[in-house]
């Protein structure tokens, strides 16, 4: 597969620049940073999740969550409306 990737010149020079100071062409460093990319999507789970989606699961991760003290309830006014005569 080919991947084309438009850079900026400032991008570019940097990519080179990082390149040179490896010891490497700028396509040798970027399969260099694409493998260690790749080896950490191993842990990425592909397709459906192992489990089925719970409400305690739900419940669970919002009890997990470090903004417990964030109100979740929208605030409510009244409706406005027009008294009726009938």
């Amino acid at each position: 597969m080919t991947i084309t990737l438009p850079l900026e010149p400032q991008e570019e020079a940097n990519l080179n620049a990082l390149a040179r100071a490896k010891g490497l062409s700028a396509e040798a460093l970027v399969r260099e940073a694409l493998k260690g990319l790749l080896a950490g999507a191993s842990s990425i789970p592909n397709g459906a999740p192992s489990e089925p989606a719970t409400g305690a699961a739900l419940v669970a991760a919002m009890q997990a969550s470090p903004y417990k003290e964030t109100d979740l309830q929208p605030a409510r006014s009244p409706l406005r409306a027009r008294d009726i005569v009938l």
